[in-house]
């Protein structure tokens, strides 16, 4: 895996993480795994999409006696982040923060623990690990213990728990953990760093067409998306694909929005999900992931079960 570290001011000056343009275009879909430290003490883990899934963006921020890590990601991944943590620092990982429960996110939080971290989650994400969470992570390890090496492992989830908000601040850094409702999870959690203006989002936001539905509320997640836009967000870090501004937020909840909106007038109208599923079309959604709405079946699944009831 080819792994580069780029100043941020070249990012700034080509405008690919900020999407400087105004449009958060998920079509830039990351290729490579790269480091980026986007703020002093604070740096981006871009993981590659193509041309095969390795797991999810990481974080890490380096307060004055130790790291915090944001998102475990899988075992394999976890072990590259700590590699790269040592070459910015040589503090020890205290926490490590798992925005969700979702295997690409968490599995490799038993990695962390054995460093001697303590794991953070949102407390609406307890049941999710002690059941979804462990049966996810057992499931991989018993037929495809290698690609993401879960092989040996030991299942590990968080310790400590939080309801709406938990503060890291030494006077150096700060970063609030907090939960604005149900989302891509119930349990979602995101990491804001309010001096700097970065906000790593989780699954809550991506940069692409890596929605996933299955266990969300969708009316619920366009409220926490709007709740987040009141923010003073200069730079997005999503769950999965580029780095952009501010405008990535609107444009994730647009779609929520425009697919909701679509089947709700669609079931009004009395058609079938087959119909839907065949005459549904959102521009803006390709021009932003380079992927026809049509093809993510399964949120237009969802969403339609939702509404129909």
């Amino acid at each position: 895996m080819k792994q580069q570290r780029r100043p941020v001011i070249a990012l700034l000056t080509c405008g690919i993480l900020f999407g400087l343009s105004g449009w958060a275009s998920g079509l830039f879909t990351p290729e490579e795994t790269t480091v980026t430290e986007v703020a002093p003490g604070v740096f981006f883990r871009k993981t590659a999409l193509k041309p095969k899934f390795l797991g999810c963006n990481n974080g890490w921020v380096i307060f004055k006696d130790f790291v915090l890590v944001i998102e475990a990601n899988f075992p394999k991944q976890s072990e590259e982040v700590i590699k790269e943590i040592r070459k910015t620092t040589d503090k020890p990982i205290k926490y490590v923060f798992d925005t969700h429960y979702h295997g690409d996110h968490a599995d490799g939080t038993t990695v962390f623990l054995k460093l001697g971290a303590t794991g953070i989650a949102n407390e609406n994400s307890q049941e999710l690990f002690d059941t979804k969470g462990v049966a996810g992570f057992e499931d991989t390890k018993k037929k495809n213990p290698k690609e993401f090496a879960h092989e040996g492992l030991e299942y590990g989830k968080p310790t400590l728990y939080f309801p709406r908000k938990l503060v890291l601040d030494d006077g150096t850094q700060r970063v609030e953990l907090v939960h604005f409702g149900h989302a891509h999870t119930a349990g979602d959690a995101m990491a804001w760093l309010p001096k700097h203006g970065i906000l790593f989002t989780g699954d809550a936001c991506v940069n692409g067409a890596y929605n996933y539905t299955g266990d969300s509320d969708t009316d619920s997640w366009v409220a926490v998306l709007t709740e987040l836009e009141k923010l003073p967000v200069k730079m997005v870090i999503p769950g999965h694909g580029e780095g952009s501004d501010k405008s990535l937020l609107s444009t994730q909840r647009r779609y929520f929005v425009e697919l909701r909106q679509y089947i709700q007038n669609a079931i009004d109208k009395g058609r079938t999900l087959d119909q839907i599923k065949q005459e549904i079309d959102l521009p803006f959604y390709k021009e932003w992931t380079g992927v026809d709405v049509k093809q993510n079946v399964e949120n237009i699944e969802f969403v339609y079960k939702k509404l129909k009831k």
